[in-house]
């Protein structure tokens, strides 16, 4: 992790920043440096450099600068974008007009408790509505999809916390 160079894959970018910051370890100046810079006009981040933003990597940009200790404008540029992500139905979207889905939910759940917002009850309510009787989530309202890994997306939301992950003490 400690090799990895900034390129095209934003995301890679930030789960590096991400995987040092859970394991401790300090994260290179040109991680962050180069996250901030693949910020969008729109205050989003995308995947991949040069594309347009979208709400999850926007959520998971925000963590990980957040846990290398980044604050002020690119995080409240990035929660803006995200906030202009949420629907009336308390959730939010990783597209606009794609509509609400769990795991965009879930994301920005995390961000904004990571940049020291509060969701809003909408979202946690919405987070609620999407789960079914087995206890698992559905992506949203109208598909089932990938229950497993949607349902491990919403678990860290639900308990209020952002990444990177701590271990109780």
């Amino acid at each position: 992790l400690r090799a990895h160079r900034p390129g095209k894959l934003v995301n890679a970018t930030i789960w590096t920043i991400l995987a040092l910051s859970q394991a401790g370890e300090p994260v290179p100046p040109a991680l962050v440096q180069a996250l901030r810079r693949a910020q969008r006009p729109n205050g989003g981040w995308p995947w991949l450099a040069g594309g347009a933003a979208d709400a999850n990597d926007t959520a998971a940009a925000i963590q990980a600068l957040r846990a290398a200790g980044v604050k002020g404008r690119p995080i409240d540029r990035g929660v803006a974008f995200l906030r202009r992500h949420q629907n009336a139905d308390g959730g939010f979207e990783l597209t606009l007009d794609r509509g609400s889905d769990t795991q965009s939910t879930a994301w920005a759940i995390q961000a904004l408790l990571a940049a020291g917002r509060t969701p809003g009850a909408p979202a946690f309510r919405y987070l609620a509505r999407m789960r079914r009787a087995d206890g698992s989530y559905r992506y949203n309202a109208r598909y089932v999809t990938t229950p497993l890994w949607v349902t491990a997306q919403v678990l860290p939301a639900l308990a209020r916390k952002p990444f990177p992950l701590r271990a109780a003490r």
